[in-house]
């Protein structure tokens, strides 16, 4: 139990430090945001700073700190230290630079930034890229909610049901205004998902269930190894490139670049937060990371969800934190499917004031995220957890850049340089040994993954040495 406390200690001392740094080496100013100088009234539209915070927590959000936890918890409490560290010295800076450097490039998508910092090649991948991440994060985030859904309700309202209702929920979301659906019921849905938070925790300790202290002990039921896999497999509770799709979403809602670290360094740790009490629960439920693993191959990870909250909660309890769960996934798939309309329309040139251009995106989107809920999750899961990784480790990458380009103090890139080459060595080195992946060994793997985030770091190194050189 003292890790845990030990473990929200440090987030919040991180979030005020660290991320003060952070924010200095960025320099906000006064300059007017898109939300202030473009204001179209659909995706340009202001938004008050603790709301913003709200609506960016449930974007990111999903079931990332909830399920990857829970399957992050199998490797025992090592996950606490990825959960921690990796939010405050990684994902919290990488979800706070995308967001403000896409704030003062009028919005523009991960996509579209990576072409400008990382060349017009990158900018191609990276739209790709980022709409297949997107598709796979919707429809992730449709099943696992439609699960949730269809125990809770009778059973003539399955989970096909459910998948239709939140898909029907999901185009009227990604069509209107951002101030219309999404500004109006996330702040609510926010506090919902603190309340779950707060209730999980509640639970631990007045259950008197034991939470494990920190080792470095590998746990896994399966004997997976930490390294790669705990870092891919807990995903949006540490760092997450989906965020790098989300973030500017919001950077287009700010209105005034000082509220950055709030909103989105704010969001990130918040989101760990919640990491931490689900893969508290998880284990101090269970008891042992093998009775955790096999409730999560039986049960599916919604199934221990419901288990977890009813048993700590009692019914009434846990179907209130039961509803926190399925708000996560719902407010993080319509904002995939917001944000790949977006990108798209970067991508075709076609205004987004018109709701006619907006449906011609939209509808195809849709379409082809209710064929992958045909898809097993577990499968989709893997994808997902990779391509969310990788996506991560090239947005790092292009706030690099963006930091070698536009700061005096060129040593202060090494703030996203070197968790940019850490998850550039996590990335190779889980698509080489993965299943789903190349199947190569650890001899091969490993090397591979190590040599190519050195090779990355030293190129980064020389353009650093050569812009300092030339005062740029």
């Amino acid at each position: 139990m003292i890790s845990l406390i030990l473990s929200m200690v440090v987030l919040t001392v991180g979030y005020i430090i660290y991320g003060r740094l952070t924010e200095k080496v960025f320099s906000p100013d006064d300059r007017e945001t898109p939300a202030v100088r473009i204001n179209d009234g659909v995706d340009c539209v202001p938004m008050k700073t603790w709301k913003a915070f709200l609506v960016q927590l449930l974007n990111i959000a999903g079931t990332g700190p909830i399920f990857g936890a829970l399957m992050g918890a199998c490797f025992g409490p090592i996950v606490f230290l990825w959960i921690v560290f990796g939010a405050v010295l990684g994902g919290a800076v990488h979800d706070y630079m995308t967001g403000m450097i896409s704030s003062r490039h009028d919005g523009k998508s991960i996509a579209e930034l990576s072409g400008i910092y990382l060349g017009s090649a990158a900018k191609w991948i990276m739209r790709v890229f980022s709409v297949v991440l997107l598709l796979l994060t919707g429809t992730v985030f449709v099943n696992s909610p439609a699960a949730l859904l269809a125990r809770l309700t009778p059973n003539m309202l399955g989970t096909t049901f459910w998948i239709v209702v939140i898909l029907i929920y999901y185009i009227i979301a990604t069509l209107v205004p951002i101030d219309k659906v999404i500004g109006k019921i996330y702040p609510v849905f926010g506090i919902i998902l603190i309340i779950m938070a707060v209730s999980i925790i509640v639970g631990i300790f007045v259950g008197g269930y034991t939470v494990p202290e920190i080792s470095l002990k590998n746990l896994h039921p399966d004997e997976l190894p930490v390294w790669p896999f705990m870092f891919i497999t807990v995903a949006c509770g540490a760092i997450s490139g989906f965020h790098a799709t989300q973030s500017p979403m919001i950077a287009k809602c700010i209105t005034s670049e000082r509220e950055g670290r709030k909103v989105f360094y704010g969001a990130m740790i918040a989101e760990s937060v919640i990491a931490l009490v689900w893969a508290a629960g998880g284990v101090a439920f269970y008891g042992t990371t093998h009775l955790l693993g096999d409730a999560l191959s039986k049960l599916g990870q919604s199934g221990v969800v419901y288990d977890i909250s009813t048993g700590m909660l009692g019914m009434v309890g846990g179907v209130l934190a039961i509803v926190g769960v399925v708000v996560c996934p719902i407010t993080s798939g319509d904002t995939a499917f917001r944000s790949a309309r977006l990108i798209l329309a970067e991508w075709t040139k076609l205004d987004q004031k018109s709701i006619k251009n907006r449906l011609i995106i939209t509808i195809p989107l849709l379409g082809i995220g209710a064929l992958l809920t045909q898809l097993d999750f577990n499968v989709l899961w893997r994808y997902f957890s990779w391509s969310n990784q990788t996506l991560a480790m090239v947005s790092l990458w292009v706030a690099t850049s963006y930091l070698i380009r536009t700061n005096k103090n060129k040593i202060s890139s090494l703030l996203t340089a070197i968790p940019a080459s850490f998850m550039s060595a996590v990335s190779l080195t889980y698509i080489l040994l993965a299943d789903e992946g190349f199947r190569l060994s650890t001899t091969i793997a490993y090397p591979c993954g190590i040599v190519f985030a050195a090779v990355l770091f030293v190129i980064y190194l020389v353009l650093m040495i050569r812009h300092r050189s030339a005062g740029k």
